[in-house]
């Protein structure tokens, strides 16, 4: 499995790579919306995990980037502004989310809702 972590905090990518290898998983990490869309045009994720709020670039224009392409890579925001209409509007697209701050034990579940074969 390959995962992309998207997001501006370098403590958060650390905590989230770090758990996600420990578990097996190939995993990028990238700290922008510019960098994470030249990943995703010359590689393919099962996962990304991205903030929405950055500087330079919004978390959302990634994932409606991500929503036109054909490949079925699964989508996880993971964001503190996370609202419960912000929730059900990427639940309608089949995007998930996971509020921060988390722990690891909501990251894990969320890998396991995502992908259970891990």
């Amino acid at each position: 499995m390959k995962v992309m972590i998207v997001d501006d905090e370098q403590l958060v990518r650390w905590f989230m790579e770090r758990a996600l290898k420990r578990k097996g998983i190939e995993v990028s990490t990238v700290s922008n919306i510019h960098d994470a869309m030249n990943l995703i045009e010359h590689e393919t994720f099962d996962i990304i995990f991205t903030d929405l709020k950055m500087p330079g670039g919004n978390g959302a224009i990634l994932v409606d980037k991500l929503c036109e392409k054909p490949q079925k890579t699964r989508v996880v925001v993971c964001s503190a502004y996370i609202t419960s209409e912000i929730s059900k509007d990427l639940k309608g697209k089949g995007i998930y989310t996971l509020k921060k701050p988390f722990k690891l034990k909501e990251l894990e579940d969320t890998i396991k809702k995502i992908a259970p074969d891990i």
